[in-house]
């Protein structure tokens, strides 16, 4: 865990930070923004049942009062009071939005924040769900309008109807005052499709690679599709759009984690990318332009490696835990693997005393990991090299287990709140768990970053009072990254108890594993 400053103060500067600006009807904005979403009119949704209704009337007079449509989707939205609630809800309705979809965007964002809930609380949280859909006991809702979405309707009944839903869908856009927004035919004959990339200067001679994994997610009004790029950062739409839609980029990874969060709550940060063309956007984040998306994609793409290199094959280590939560606090100096996500919850009296009511927040909010990068600037090897430090020590909380990651965090955070340093001097009950966390997460953090990079196995950590320095010459000397795992055990507390285990499993080594334990004694 590299430095766990600023962690409790966290979630009140992201509240304070967060302004509510309500402007009215203020002309259209196409620059993309990453702060609030701000609103103009509001709309006629074209895939109400009665515009759908009137476009058929209008292209199809003689089948007028024969077309029964019968809703598909049903626009609504809820309201959850309590962290309980929100969690019960986004298990119902795994896609929802913090902003309605039928008012015009002025100027785009990353969140939104009803301006008639108090500051702190969720905001309204917007669906479209199924006109079947069973709503959730105790949760506040309301439903907005019936939808009708041809691509939801049963097969064999829309092709025996002798309708071309297409061009209703474009005759109700016209109807319901939305001409403007149409695309030419020609661009919404397919379904969108496109990259997403990101660059490296250090990498790949600085040409573009993929964004792995992360979910495109576009729509216009209630009308949505969604899909996973490939490692290569390529993405297809299974539906095509008839107006021009939003895009932006989901990032829940489909390896199992996930970067969070945008405003308070949120299951998985959002970047939008802004109105786009019918037949796709392709994307490539650079290290100027916009940070906050760059450093999304920089932390994506680390995890995603991390992840995909937890093999028999490759390192040898078990991954991270699924539903591994991570923060990005661009703010913050400092990173973390907490673990509280996972279930490592610390009651310790200093911090009650001093932070109690951040305390709570803290407690809800559970993330795994923070990734602290106020002083990385857009550094994408520094990025990427902090994250995959923080993810070693996931991969290590899997082997070693709950109880022993608590007695890990608590010295961690009482070393902070007594000395101002994570990692204090040494001394103290539980320093044994931080001196081999850290020496196994720097170690492995000099050997992704080599991987990487190429050159010497830079000496990352050395300067601490730990010493990853005995991990390197023994992989220098053929020790694999999977054999030194294997004796990351729950009961191994110490780097002396770590000394016994590799000798325990690997007798033959035990001259050279002595050797460098003592040539590196504190």
């Amino acid at each position: 865990m590299r430095l766990l400053r600023h962690i409790i103060l966290l979630p009140l500067l992201l509240l304070l930070s967060c302004e509510r600006v309500q402007v009215p009807q203020p002309p259209e904005d196409d620059t993309v923004y990453h702060g609030m979403i701000q609103l103009g009119e509001r709309l006629e949704d074209p895939y109400e049942v009665g515009n759908v209704t009137k476009a058929i009337e209008s292209l199809y007079p003689s089948k007028a009062g024969r077309v029964g449509l019968e809703p598909t989707d049903i626009y609504v939205r809820f309201l959850p009071r309590t962290e309980e609630e929100y969690r019960r809800l986004a298990a119902a309705v795994p896609s929802m939005l913090d902003h309605p979809v039928d008012y015009r965007i002025v100027r785009e964002g990353d969140y939104y924040h009803d301006p008639s809930v108090p500051e702190g609380d969720i905001t309204w949280q917007y669906a479209v769900v199924p006109s079947n859909f069973t709503y959730p006991k105790g949760i506040e809702y309301e439903v907005l309008h019936k939808c009708y979405i041809f691509e939801h309707d049963d097969a064999a009944t829309r092709s025996s109807s002798g309708i071309d839903w297409q061009a209703v869908e474009r005759e109700s856009y016209r109807i319901s005052g939305n001409g403007d927004m149409l695309a030419p035919t020609t661009k919404a004959a397919s379904a969108p499709s496109g990259r997403i990339t990101v660059v490296d200067t250090q990498f790949n001679e600085g040409k573009p690679f993929g964004v792995a994994e992360v979910l495109v997610v576009c729509n216009s009004f209630v009308k949505f599709s969604s899909a996973y790029t490939d490692r290569d950062g390529y993405y297809a739409m299974p539906v095509s759009f008839t107006g021009s839609p939003r895009y932006r980029l989901v990032f829940k990874n489909r390896k199992g984690f996930s970067l969070g969060f945008n405003l308070v709550l949120m299951p998985a940060s959002v970047s939008t990318l802004g109105k786009g063309e019918p037949e796709g956007m392709d994307v490539c984040v650079g290290p100027s332009d916009n940070s906050l998306l760059f450093r999304r994609c920089v932390v994506n793409n680390a995890a995603y490696e991390f992840y995909s290199r937890c093999t028999p094959k490759d390192l040898d280590i078990l991954p991270p835990p699924e539903g591994l939560v991570i923060w990005i606090m661009s703010m913050l100096k400092g990173s973390c693997a907490i673990m509280m996500h996972q279930g490592t919850m610390v009651e310790i009296p200093l911090l009650s005393e001093r932070y109690g009511e951040y305390m709570d927040l803290l407690s809800v909010f559970l993330p795994d990991i923070t990734i602290g990068c106020k002083d990385y600037g857009d550094s994408y090897s520094s990025i990427y090299s902090v994250t995959v430090h923080e993810l070693s020590h996931a991969s290590h909380f899997v082997k070693a287990g709950e109880d022993y990651w608590k007695e890990y965090v608590r010295y961690v955070l009482e070393s902070w709140v007594r000395k101002g340093d994570a990692y204090g001097d040494g001394s103290g009950e539980g320093a044994g768990y931080c001196e081999l966390g850290e020496t196994w997460a720097y170690f492995m953090e000099s050997t992704f970053y080599k991987d990487r990079y190429g050159g010497g196995l830079p000496d990352i950590g050395t300067s601490w009072w730990f010493r990853p320095q005995i991990l390197r010459y023994l992989y220098e000397r053929g020790l694999t990254r999977g054999q030194m795992y294997r004796a990351l055990k729950e009961e191994v507390c110490s780097m002396d108890d770590f000394e016994e285990e590799l000798i325990s499993l690997y007798p033959d080594r035990e001259s050279q594993i002595r050797q460098v334990f003592n040539r590196y004694a504190r």
